[in-house]
């Protein structure tokens, strides 16, 4: 399929195939799925391979991405016909930020989730982040190893476990740095975005709860040794930071509707758009999956005045109302191709001028 370079509409009923479309382009900037990370589960049960394939215009220049995972077989994918040795150094090439419903994990779901969310956005413009994340995380996965084996064995080795914790103190310091300077400049955009949604009625805030901004990693490695032995797992460091997402002061996931925790994600994911547009100077693809639901009509007549003023680039959108999105642009005024898909084929419907007229 040719999509439109601005706002494309994706009509049909529930289990058509829409969202697998979404998770199709999501795939060719993350190299993974949005919705199962297992990439062997996102085959088709009746099928023994997927592929993908798409071409995205960047800079003018119209680069060939190819996806293709075999059961049993390691993950390939390409780039204008040349295979990555990394996976990771595809990410950030391509942005996108989506929106869909399992986004209320962010607010139900514990503190992992949340973090993921946070290196997510920084792994698309801090490729050192993203190097030193992966380097944490296997230096955390030795340490606790380590920890496993004394328990086990009942012996202890000091020296052995302060090599791993000179690792974790080295890294830790410099990822604690960089998520501070994230959510720092990050607040001022979503507190924006999100008086847009809500017209101001609300007051919301976002906060980065870490033990590193009061202790060094080395005095808390330090006072959590005995503990760290006792359950035989590292207790303290980055992979214990958490957001905080605030509501009139009080916790969204415990005193806001869904109607406001629906907003509250939907300026959070715009304004990661935005964050991401400014730190690597391209517009991310915006996938907005399902997104009428739970919303009243003033805040979704907000929403779509602003994926429709030029601020969002190329937007994809699902919904199951061949009619809704195609009104709303009418009334708004803005190009939009709408694609109707069923029983996982799709094909062009109408094409919509900023007038308001078929193409």
């Amino acid at each position: 399929m040719a999509f439109s370079p601005e706002v494309n509409c994706l009509v049909g009923d529930n289990g058509s195939g829409k969202t697998t479309i979404l998770d199709a382009i999501y795939y060719l900037s993350f190299c993974k799925s949005y919705f199962n990370a297992i990439d062997s589960q996102n085959i088709r049960y009746d099928q023994g391979f997927f592929l993908i394939q798409g071409a995205i215009l960047k800079h003018e220049e119209n680069d060939k991405l190819h996806c293709g995972v075999k059961y049993g077989q390691k993950k390939q994918f390409r780039r204008n016909d040349k295979e990555y040795s990394r996976l990771a150094d595809h990410i950030g090439k391509y942005p996108s930020v989506i929106l869909t419903p399992n986004d209320v994990d962010l607010i139900k779901e514990g503190s992992d989730v949340r973090r993921k969310f946070m290196d997510g956005i920084i792994s698309q413009f801090n490729k050192t982040y993203l190097d030193k994340l992966i380097e944490y995380n296997r230096a955390l996965l030795q340490r606790n190893n380590l920890l496993r084996f004394f328990a086990e064995n009942r012996t202890f080795d000091e020296e052995s476990l302060e090599i791993w914790d000179e690792k974790l103190i080295e890294l830790c310091t410099y990822l604690h740095g960089e998520r501070r300077k994230f959510v720092d400049s990050f607040i001022p955009g979503f507190n924006g975005i999100h008086g847009e949604l809500s017209s101001g009625v609300e007051s919301v805030s976002l906060a980065y709860m870490t033990e590193l901004d009061q202790t060094p990693m080395r005095d808390l490695l330090k006072a959590s040794r005995a503990k760290d032995r006792q359950l035989r797992r590292t207790c303290v460091g980055i992979h214990k930071d958490d957001l905080d997402f605030l509501i009139d002061g009080n916790a969204i996931r415990r005193f806001g509707s869904q109607g406001q925790q629906k907003t509250y994600l939907i300026a959070l994911r715009l304004a990661q758009f935005e964050f991401v547009e400014k730190a690597t100077g391209v517009k991310p693809m915006l996938l907005l999956d399902d997104i009428f639901d739970k919303i009243d009509d003033k805040r979704v007549s907000a929403l779509m005045r602003l994926v429709s003023d030029q601020r969002f680039g190329q937007i994809f959108i699902t919904d199951t109302s061949g009619d809704r999105i195609p009104q709303m642009f009418r009334e708004i005024g803005a190009d939009l191709k709408v694609f109707n898909v069923d029983g996982g084929k799709i094909e062009v419907q109408q094409q919509l001028q900023a007038d308001g007229q078929e193409k």
